[in-house]
């Protein structure tokens, strides 16, 4: 039985993490310039905003490597939108530090409503957030040390040890909890303000988990792990456009054995969880639902490994089974077989098209315009990817040549001429990452594959976006029919 598509209308996107909001604190928030930006999407007839995970980040700051898959990242709340009086809003403050100083005000000043529903969130969310609260006082009390790295009793969950730590660290506890209530609250401002607004929130949800989390410690089991709680095998990719040596993400693999015993109840409350925030959820690396390169741990590199077989459709018949739908966009770039494709085909799911790895081949290339479908999004890059700028001034003699013979362009004109060859797309949705639609050059990108740091940070003002920008793009959408 095919299942119903996802993509019912043809819309246009942006991507913006919120970190790259404007705003006066240390990274972009979910409270008003959110909102402002969900404004600004109306104005320039953008129907869908794409974000990053939003989890918790550890110190790279990279959200595909969260300290919890469930988690909201507390350093996206907005601290000038008061929950009581005397309400701390010190952007500079150490987010631990605010965090206690919120909740003594919240304590102290909030009404009682307000008072209940942050008890009554506590109560509703606790299958996860008591974990999730004390893995972060116990790894805050360990000065950042990686969870295996604690004690051992509460490494190993003994029952004493977990007991007598949420007595120790019962204030931290709370303040974690209160935390995640108020980007909770936050968010769900933001997401009833896309919705009266006709904007649909385009999430993303990393297919694999970081070791050091609350998700692995608190759920050893679902895992491939020693006894020490040390993954023997870990996750990448083999070589491929971005890295002649693979990626290797070290990210612990899954017991699809034992998940597929328990009927994959991880998997379909994570993803329950996910569609409580956002309407449409892209699935990071999708192929590894079909199979996953497997990389012994002691290899630094991805170069040695094999490839093991996924869960496939019986994971995805769960899914469908539970949601009636499986509102998921398939992240199938990278090495994509006839098998990724099928299972990817068979539940109707949209795959991306990239129309930065368009060029330097032949018109066969699945992601030129000419070779799209409906039912897939079509992007002039990633996160991922330089920006389209970028891309174009650092192309390769073929690749430039190519591209401008297909687009019937100049090579200074190549940027613009590729974003309206993606919103032009037959592709029911076309996104372009805000750096496109600013002009952006290679110094504004977001993220460069295999290199550790300086990626994540990039963010821009209200005064970099020209007033007649939002203008501009709405009358491309008119023009393309994506309103």
């Amino acid at each position: 039985m095919k299942s119903p598509q996802v993509l019912t209308r043809r819309r246009a996107g942006v991507l913006a993490h919120p970190t790259s909001l404007p705003g006066t604190q240390l990274q972009g928030t979910i409270g008003g310039d959110a909102r402002r930006f969900v404004d600004w999407c109306v104005e320039a007839k953008i129907g869908v905003w794409q974000v990053l995970p939003l989890g918790p980040t550890h110190e790279d700051r990279s959200p595909y490597q969260c300290q919890s898959v469930l988690a909201g990242n507390p350093e996206l709340i907005d601290r000038s939108e008061p929950m009581a009086p005397d309400w701390p809003t010190n952007p500079a403050l150490p987010v631990a530090t605010w965090l206690r100083e919120a909740r003594l005000a919240f304590e102290e000043g909030a009404n009682d409503a307000t008072r209940n529903a942050f008890a009554n969130y506590v109560q509703a969310q606790a299958g996860w957030l008591d974990d999730y609260a004390l893995f972060r006082a116990l790894r805050a009390a360990h000065n950042g040390l990686a969870w295996w790295d604690w004690e051992p009793p509460l490494a190993a969950r003994n029952a004493c040890a977990l007991s007598s730590a949420r007595a120790r660290y019962a204030a931290r506890i709370v303040d974690e909890q209160f935390g995640q209530f108020l980007f909770d609250y936050q968010w769900q401002l933001l997401r009833r303000h896309a919705q009266d607004n006709d904007i649909e929130l385009f999430g993303d949800a990393p297919i694999f988990v970081a070791q050091d989390s609350a998700d692995v410690w608190a759920a050893r089991h679902w895992f491939k792990l020693s006894e020490e709680g040390q993954p023997y095998v870990v996750a990448g990719v083999p070589p491929d456009y971005f890295s002649a040596t693979g990626q290797r993400w070290g990210n612990p693999l899954y017991d699809w054995q034992a998940m597929r015993e328990d009927g994959y109840g991880w998997w379909l409350r994570r993803l329950e969880h996910e569609l409580s925030r956002v309407d449409l959820l892209r699935i990071d690396h999708f192929r590894g639902f079909e199979s996953y390169w497997e990389i012994p741990a002691e290899e630094e590199t991805a170069l040695v490994g094999k490839w093991c077989p996924g869960p496939g459709a019986q994971f995805l018949e769960a899914v469908r089974k539970r949601f009636g739908v499986v509102p998921v966009v398939a992240e199938d770039l990278g090495i994509i077989t006839d098998a990724v494709i099928a299972l990817r085909d068979e539940f109707s799911l949209p795959g991306m098209k990239v129309l930065q790895f368009a060029f330097g081949g032949d018109a066969s290339n699945p992601y030129l315009p000419h070779n799209h479908s409906p039912n897939a999004v079509s992007y002039s890059g990633t996160h991922d990817n330089d920006t389209t700028s970028g891309w174009a001034s650092d192309a390769d003699a073929q690749v430039l040549k190519h591209a401008c013979q297909y687009l019937d362009c100049e090579p200074d004109g190549l940027p613009a001429a590729i974003l309206r060859a993606n919103f032009a797309s037959v592709a029911s949705l076309a996104i372009a990452p805000m750096q496109d639609f600013l002009g952006l050059g290679s110094e504004h990108r977001m993220n460069t594959p295999g290199v550790a740091e300086g990626n994540w940070r990039w963010r821009f003002q209200w005064e970099d976006v020209p007033p007649e920008l939002a203008t501009n793009i709405a009358s491309m959408m008119d023009t393309y029919g994506r309103c």
